[in-house]
């Protein structure tokens, strides 16, 4: 007859010496422990963790013991499904042999895998950015193709935007000649405009300056005698 409660007994033993810092025991009856389990770091000193709680049932290893996740770091939901059902596959592969040790390597395993997964994940997201990057540049580059298509488009749009151009043009030649006054429409609106020239030259006063250079002297100009000119004729000028 198979002593369950020796075989447990021992079980939790190698199991306490082979995870002092993650094992913990939670109840004796009936049994209930957890193992913490982390995987290797990857990039960046980053790992993913998850914490199992087993309970043993009271025929355990004959029957397979129950088993939950209580927390886990750095994990999605579709990680810890399949964490779920890696433990339901290896616990009913191992019926009839104490498996605790067997589950936990499994998970072990497995967190390894994802967290390469998650690097290689990070990796081509990069690179998809990086060939993104360059495809946008090339486009830059390169320019749309032309194509009878899109240049027809592309001249009915700038064929619009001209005679837009030119209409706005027209209307604000057409408002400049409608606001454009005349002279007397610009004296009629300010009567001010007929002194102020005299108002300028009364406001300069003796500031006002005169190059005489250029003016000559006027002993130096060469004028004619009106008696001296041959062809002077006073009479001529009061017929006048």
């Amino acid at each position: 007859m198979t002593d369950y409660s020796e075989e447990q007994r021992n079980e939790l033993e190698a199991l306490e010496s082979i995870y002092p810092d993650s094992f913990t025991v939670l109840s004796e009856k009936p049994t209930t422990f957890t193992i913490t389990v982390t995987s290797e770091a990857g990039e960046n000193d980053e790992t993913v963790q998850t914490t199992l709680k087993f309970t043993y049932r009271e025929k355990y290893p004959d029957e397979t013991p129950l088993y939950e996740i209580v927390s886990q770091e750095n994990l999605d939901d579709n990680d810890v499904m399949d964490i779920i059902k890696l433990l339901e596959q290896q616990a009913e592969e191992n019926l009839g042999m104490v498996m605790i040790f067997t589950l936990v390597s499994a998970v072990q395993e497995k967190l390894n895998e994802i967290v390469d997964q998650i690097k290689t994940r990070r990796e081509e997201e990069k690179k998809q950015k990086e060939r993104e990057a360059e495809e946008e540049e090339k486009q830059r580059f390169h320019g749309t193709p032309v194509t009878i298509e899109n240049f027809l488009n592309w001249k009915a749009k700038f064929d619009a935007e001209l005679l837009e151009i030119k209409r706005k043009k027209m209307k604000e030649e057409e408002q400049a000649g409608k606001n454009k006054l005349s002279g007397k429409q610009l004296f009629e609106m300010d009567h001010n405009l007929d002194t102020s020239d005299i108002q300028f030259l009364e406001e300069a006063g003796n500031n006002v300056e005169v190059d005489e250079s250029l003016f000559q002297e006027m002993d130096d100009l060469e004028l004619e005698d009106e008696e001296d000119d041959p062809d002077y004729n006073p009479v001529h000028l009061d017929s006048d």
